[in-house]
């Protein structure tokens, strides 16, 4: 069956928990990709200004031709973009590069402020990231105005810790419907989940298959499971992430492989326990943390 599953965010809004991520998704191939998703009948389109491909992602749902409000389009705040007075104008331009009048979730794409710059990676005269002490909590602050203002439906974060999601539901107005955060059988942060879950902030997995050759793909329990169900690996990993009540964003710009993810399996409890018990023994194998590169340390800092 296709996965038409639905998640009611904390907001009221509506969220398919199935969707197309497009990181990495190069420029021609990701409207390809868009599209294809579309037809198949994904609703769910997640992007970033940061990913360089946003005006042919909406141009690919505009060609669609499918109406918006059956759509959930995400896109992300960059760090240059953190001061308070700069959040709504780089939501405008987002806007304007997916031809959409509204977003239906914009996220802050990590907790990590860079100076305001033209570039995506300002650098110090030494060659490091120029970083700026603009506090996540205002930069969300000024993204609750957004709300308000009918830009975007639900907000939320991204690849934020315990530590610095619990700040900031002390200091926020409007709770995080969304933290998207790396998430598959080797990076399963089952304390992050839960703490998600008991604060009603929705986790959805981004790289929910590991990386395109990942090892994860080849582990004989993920075989065993998908050969019993005539399925791809692919699809174990995905009923595993959707069976653990996350959304999940597989990126993919193989037409095959787009439609082939959109049709959903169901493990039974045995097989979801012995992936979960898989998880425990496979612990720490994060494929982004662009920490060593940003001079900080994102996943284990106090930001």
């Amino acid at each position: 069956m296709s996965s038409g599953a639905k998640i009611t965010l904390n907001d009221g809004n509506i969220m398919p928990a199935f969707g197309l991520g497009t990181w990495q998704s190069k420029p021609k191939e990701v409207y390809t990709a868009v599209l294809t998703a579309l037809q198949a009948g994904y609703r769910h389109i997640d992007t970033a200004f940061v990913y360089r491909n946003e005006k042919e992602v909406g141009q690919a749902i505009k060609d669609s031709g499918i109406p918006r409000q059956e759509l959930f389009i995400t896109t992300k705040l960059w760090n240059n973009s953190h001061r308070p007075d700069l959040v709504e104008k780089a939501l405008e331009v987002s806007l304007a590069n997916l031809q959409l009048e509204y977003l239906d979730l914009y996220l802050m794409h990590w907790p990590v402020a860079f100076q305001p710059s033209k570039s995506n990676f300002p650098k110090t005269e030494d060659g490091k990231i120029a970083l700026d002490s603009t506090s996540f909590v205002d930069t969300y602050a000024a993204m609750e105005k957004l709300v308000a203002s009918g830009k975007t439906k639900s907000i939320g974060v991204s690849n934020f810790n315990i530590y610095n999601l619990d700040k900031l539901l002390k200091h926020c107005k409007i709770p995080p419907a969304v933290n998207q955060v790396e998430m598959h059988p080797y990076l399963s942060q089952p304390d992050l989940a839960a703490f998600c879950q008991k604060n009603n902030v929705h986790v959805t997995a981004y790289s929910p298959l590991g990386s395109t050759d990942s090892p994860v793909m080849q582990e004989p329990l993920v075989l065993e499971i998908a050969k019993k169900h005539n399925a791809t690996p692919a699809q174990v990993l995905l009923a595993w992430g959707l069976q653990r009540g996350c959304s999940v964003i597989p990126k993919s710009v193989t037409p095959s492989r787009i439609i082939s993810n959109f049709q959903v399996i169901q493990l039974d409890q045995k097989e979801f326990a012995s992936l979960e018990e898989l998880t425990k023994n496979k612990q720490g194998k994060r494929l982004l943390d662009p920490s060593p590169f940003w001079g900080v340390d994102i996943y284990k800092s106090k930001l």
